[in-house]
């Protein structure tokens, strides 16, 4: 009978790391984008505000390695593709959950820091999101934002006019590229963090009954409070306040007091995991980002 329990123990908890898996990487998959079009849930409401012309949005696409094999992801790019080689450029790294349609609010309130057409932006969906192709992995996540930072460098972007954006599970590839200085074509000038999770094993702990280590419930590695160590570059850190997601005090706080040197935190009384930027206000909020931008 023990054995039994024992092995009923163990089945459950290998269900358990798969579930866990998954949820952190929580993408569905799109026969098409529709962007504006778009009638599903989004991770905010613009309400007609902020709105980006045709003649500034590019379905864009770029090729990455995967167990040996050449899959192609999707992205967005708001701006001129012609002019990346003048234009300062955000790379928007999303969250865990949809697929481009769901953040797509997002970019367009993006492309309106510092008045619609200052800066160009990209976002992007992971393998796995959307209509990219390939599994959603943390490795896979990482090969394709090297892959759309490598899109940039060959439009003519530098160093000194490239910013990156993460936002929740995107904070992993910010913190990754940022904090490796060397391994990625281009390395951010600024990085921008919003609501950003420590590691993936305070996530499981903050959520997690049992008592064992994440590490033996989920396979992601990402410990973003030890990787912003190696981050020489300006820090923005926003975070909701009462975030019920990633909570500000046992993730965001700990990412920050982890950094060295220049940074900046905005922390939002009322802010929820998605909402920080309507609690904040729209205008204000993408004030702020443009002060930092442009400090």
């Amino acid at each position: 009978m023990k054995y039994i329990v024992l092995l009923f123990i163990s089945l459950s908890l290998l269900s358990c790391r798969k579930r866990l898996d998954s949820f952190l990487f929580n993408g569905s998959k799109l026969e098409s984008y529709q962007l504006d079009a778009f009638t599903g849930e989004v991770s905010l409401e613009l309400n007609g505000q902020f709105a980006v012309p045709d003649s500034l949005i590019h379905r864009v696409h770029f090729p990455v390695e995967i167990d040996g094999k050449t899959v192609q992801v999707q992205g967005v790019y708001v701006g001129d593709t012609n002019q990346i080689s003048q234009d300062t450029v955000i790379l928007y790294c999303h969250g865990n959950k949809d697929h481009m349609d769901f953040y797509w609010c997002r970019e367009k309130l993006y492309a309106n820091i510092g008045g619609l057409g200052r800066y160009g932006v990209l976002m992007f969906d992971y393998p796995g999101f959307g209509m990219s192709e390939g599994t959603a992995t943390e490795a896979n996540m990482y090969a394709s934002t090297s892959s759309a930072i490598s899109w940039l460098k060959d439009r003519g972007l530098s160093n000194d006019r490239f910013v990156m954006f993460g936002f929740s599970l995107g904070s992993a590839p910010v913190c990754e590229v940022a904090g490796h200085t060397g391994e990625y074509a281009l390395q951010p000038t600024k990085i921008i963090l919003e609501a950003p999770f420590a590691s993936a094993e305070i996530m499981i702990q903050d959520a997690a009954l049992l008592s064992m280590p994440g590490s033996f419930l989920v396979d992601l590695k990402i410990d973003n409070a030890t990787e912003i160590k190696k981050v020489n570059v300006p820090l923005l850190w926003i975070h909701g306040m009462a975030d019920s997601f990633l909570s500000m005090t046992s993730h965001g706080q700990l990412v920050y007091d982890h950094k060295s040197g220049a940074k900046e935190a905005v922390l939002v009384p009322g802010g929820e995991h998605e909402t920080t930027p309507f609690v904040m206000g729209y205008q204000a909020y993408i004030d702020r980002l443009a002060a930092f931008i442009q400090s």
